[in-house]
């Protein structure tokens, strides 16, 4: 019975370490990171894609791709929990 509480004594204190560097490693609250791409997409968003609108022109042209993925997967959940809640006749 030793030896499994030893691997989950060392799984333990492996996970709280990661967690620790983790908060460690955050940045303070209300301080915003600033990057190049952070100012190109300022700079830029205007000029490239015609949308007076920075997120938007990030949301719509810049990640269009990635955004109809989270629509599919979206309308995916909507349609399963409607079939799940169906009444059957």
């Amino acid at each position: 019975m030793k030896g499994p509480r030893v691997i989950f004594l060392i799984f333990f204190v492996i996970f709280a370490g990661i967690l620790c560097q983790g908060l460690y490693n955050i940045h303070p609250f209300g301080e915003p990171r600033v990057s190049a791409m952070d100012d190109y997409f300022i700079n830029n968003a205007q000029s490239e894609r015609a949308a007076n609108n920075v997120v938007t022109s990030i949301v719509f042209d810049y990640r269009g791709f990635d955004t109809l993925g989270e629509a599919a997967v979206l309308f995916t959940a909507v349609m399963s929990v409607a079939a799940l809640f169906r009444k059957e006749e």
